[in-house]
């Protein structure tokens, strides 16, 4: 009997990537193949891309590079955005036979078995954006403590510094029967947390155009999807990805404030504390509806946890216009950033913008908001000292210590039980650490 072919993957950029990787090798698993280890070397190799930034480019090529020192003789297949966005590109990296787009990548098995026939290399499988018009389901599976469940893909949003439109085509949904019948199977699978992903999960269904009044409902929107999904037995928490502020209405939050499986956690993509930013950006918001909805949520949940992405250096953004975006999230009531240095994107507004900033002042914007986000975390953190929150427990990269999220998203440590993996636990929250992780005695864990 013939050993099975080995496959092994690797994963670049957003949680929705990590679960149609998942996905992917499902399928490569139903047709009989073994899957490795990406460090051990394999017959076969897929990488998933992401395109948000030039160190995405950069690092796809380092990965490759990687794959073959492993197995020389090896196949690679690159699929995701960056394969979408630039294929041909991808085709001419050395070592690389097939590139998958946006609507090829899941008809992977297709192409594999053509790939020993195929002569030279570098064979390029990428349609226009325009035909990755249906929605696949996927969702993640491996430490069986948290699944990432695609809801959502595309975009029709126009901000002028992004790509994924390009990427990922137009906005689709799956169906809430399908998303909740995926739920159960993750559910069945012994997993505690789902994380909903997509790129714009807030459009489920019509959701920008009924939220912004110009098109009646014709279909299930988001607020009736988590409905649906609170009540899926066997999940003990479920969280939002990441919710654009103009779609994260009072409806949502009320219901999470309300709910005891979704968690007291939003993060909303603000991307400028500066009006003239957010309208170069092709935003859909301004920053007096951001902090609306920020009032809102720290209304009905003081103890919840905000996190806010930001791009610096967009071009045109003066000194004046970044301190005033500083300002505005010094005062803005939130747990932590994700802090983003603006890169030039080909075939985006934004890349033939005028005033450019230098590299160097965008990185030291960079690296001041950095700093800020360190101390609106650990102030949170400190908010929350001496209370008992439940943890769901998962293995930490230190040896002989665990580690886990509180519901509010405090990242915890403490030392290793292993029969805890897995589970949600009440834990006394008594100190921070210098890494800025709460760090929890094991004689301090509460039991019960």
């Amino acid at each position: 009997m013939a050993t099975p072919k080995s496959v092994a993957f690797h994963t670049l950029g957003c949680k929705l990537n990590y679960s149609e990787t998942s996905s992917i090798g499902r399928l490569f698993e139903d047709a009989g193949y073994s899957e490795v280890s990406f460090e051990g070397g394999a017959d076969i190799f897929v990488i998933n891309t992401c395109s948000v930034t030039e160190f995405a480019d950069r690092k796809c090529r380092q990965i490759v590079r990687r794959a073959l020192r492993k197995s020389p003789n090896a196949n690679v297949i690159v699929v995701g955005c960056y394969a979408q966005l630039k294929p041909q590109e991808i085709a001419d990296i050395p070592g690389v036979d097939l590139v998958l787009g946006a609507s090829e990548k899941f008809r992977i098995l297709d192409f594999v078995d053509n790939l020993s026939k195929a002569p030279g290399k570098g064979m390029v499988q990428a349609g226009e954006v325009k035909e990755a018009n249906t929605f696949t389901h996927a969702f993640s599976f491996g430490d069986r403590t948290r699944s990432f469940l695609k809801v959502q893909d595309g975009c029709d949003y126009k901000c002028t510094f992004c790509t994924i439109p390009l990427a990922r085509g137009s906005s689709r949904s799956d169906t809430v029967e399908s998303v909740v019948a995926n739920a159960q199977k993750i559910a069945e699978m012994g997993v505690k947390e789902v994380v909903l992903t997509g790129v714009n999960i807030g459009d489920f269904g019509n959701g920008t155009e009924v939220i912004e009044g110009t098109k009646p409902k014709k279909e299930a929107l988001f607020i009736d999807l988590i409905k649906e999904l609170d009540k899926v037995e066997g999940i003990g928490r479920f969280r939002i990805s990441s919710i654009e502020p103009n779609l994260c209405n009072e409806e949502i939050i009320e219901f999470v404030a309300r709910s005891e499986r979704f968690m007291p956690h939003f993060h909303m993509p603000l991307q400028s504390g500066n009006n003239k930013q957010l309208a170069a950006m092709r935003r859909r918001y301004r920053r007096e509806l951001y902090t609306e909805r920020v009032a809102l949520i720290k209304q009905r949940m003081p103890h919840c946890c905000i996190g806010v992405d930001v791009i610096v250096g967009f071009p045109g953004e003066t000194e004046e216009d970044f301190l005033e975006t500083y300002r505005f999230l010094n005062e803005l009531d939130v747990s932590y950033l994700h802090v983003f240095t603006y890169s030039e994107r080909p075939n985006t507004p934004a890349a033939e913008m005028p005033d450019p900033v230098p590299m160097q002042e965008r990185r030291k914007r960079n690296e001041m908001l950095t700093i800020l986000s360190e101390k609106k975390r650990r102030h949170f953190y400190q908010n929350h000292l001496g209370e008992t929150r439940l943890v769901l427990f998962e293995n930490s990269s230190e040896k002989g210590r665990m580690s886990g999220f509180t519901d509010n998203y405090i990242k915890v440590d403490l030392p290793l039980d292993a029969d805890a993996i897995n589970t949600i636990q009440p834990v006394l929250l008594n100190a921070v650490n210098a890494d800025g992780v709460m760090e929890v005695l094991e004689n301090e864990a509460v039991r019960g």
